[in-house]
């Protein structure tokens, strides 16, 4: 594909039209609808749907406009870099978030990668769904445990362990007896496998109260409303200071945090400077590094 004729579909699209593009950049007006036209025949496909006045986009050239845009600007941007060493990441650096990994540490994270990177403008959304990273224009995603997807790469950069926590007010019961819990709305287990003193153990449970939010569940442990199965990084402070007690580990694999990104675009010098900035606050990836993390927050 001609690049120079997909940057002219670009900047024709941007400016609305043939005319107003080459006013505003200067270049021959015959040239880029010559350029946009061979770009059409190369694809077999019509990009604009011209009119007396105005030019609007097919759909096709809507798709083409959307990606082809966000690639042109990424290699120009690598291209700079590579020029000037990479020192200067620059742009819009648009990353997905898990709610809690958000509301605990990423607050942080980006301020303190602001402060290093004054060109990137950093966009962080919270939230717990699969995005679409390419059709909704995200740079980055972080997940937690992702199922694996051919089209994504990335790499965990940390790791963390569900135990099982409780007020000092709430008495741990007998076997098979069953004890009030607090449950995420996604919950419906009515035993917790659990790991204390090297052996496993079956802590039946009660749900009394259902939130949607780990924050919560972990306020409301505190209150001593039930027993909760929470984040060690998130209880870690509490549990030293008496506030919470420890009754065991979750018999389940350790939560992994992965920062994952698209595998068929370039890996910018945003992102590669914002997974180096990663690696950086968490060197060793442990449980531990992420509560001393959000103590410090």
């Amino acid at each position: 594909m001609d690049l120079l004729a997909l940057a002219d579909f670009i900047l024709v699209a941007n400016h609305g039209g043939f005319g107003k593009a080459a006013r505003a950049t200067g270049r021959p007006k015959a040239t880029m609808s010559r350029r946009v036209a061979d770009l059409e025949a190369s694809l077999n496909l019509r990009l604009f749907e011209r009119g007396a006045r105005v030019i609007i986009l097919t759909e096709e050239g809507r798709a083409l406009y959307e990606r082809a845009g966000r690639l042109l600007a990424e290699l120009e941007e690598t291209t700079h870099a590579i020029a000037s060493g990479g020192e200067h990441p620059q742009g819009r650096l648009r990353i997905s978030a898990p709610l809690l990994f958000s509301q605990a540490a990423m607050g942080k994270i980006a301020g303190e990668f602001a402060l290093k990177y004054p060109q990137v403008k950093v966009e962080v959304c919270a939230e717990d769904r699969a995005v679409d990273m390419i059709e909704e224009g995200y740079d980055l995603a972080i997940r937690v445990n992702p199922d694996p997807d051919e089209s994504l790469i990335g790499r965990a950069f940390l790791q963390d362990q569900l135990v099982v926590v409780a007020s000092p007010t709430l008495a741990k019961p007998a076997a098979d007896i069953a004890v009030p819990a607090i449950v995420r709305s996604t919950s419906t287990a009515t035993v917790w496998p659990m790991q204390h003193a090297g052996r496993t153990e079956s802590l039946h449970i009660e749900p009394v109260l259902t939130l949607s939010s780990v924050i919560m569940i972990r306020d409301a442990v505190r209150a001593g409303g039930g027993v909760g199965c929470l984040p060690i990084s998130l209880v870690s402070q509490d549990v030293a200071n008496g506030t919470l007690c420890l009754w065991g580990a979750l018999d389940e694999p350790d939560i992994r945090l992965w920062a994952l990104y698209p595998s068929r675009r370039l890996l910018s010098p945003r992102v590669s400077a914002f997974l180096d900035f990663l690696k950086t606050a968490f060197p060793q990836g442990s449980p531990e590094e992420l509560a001393a993390y959000i103590a410090k927050a």
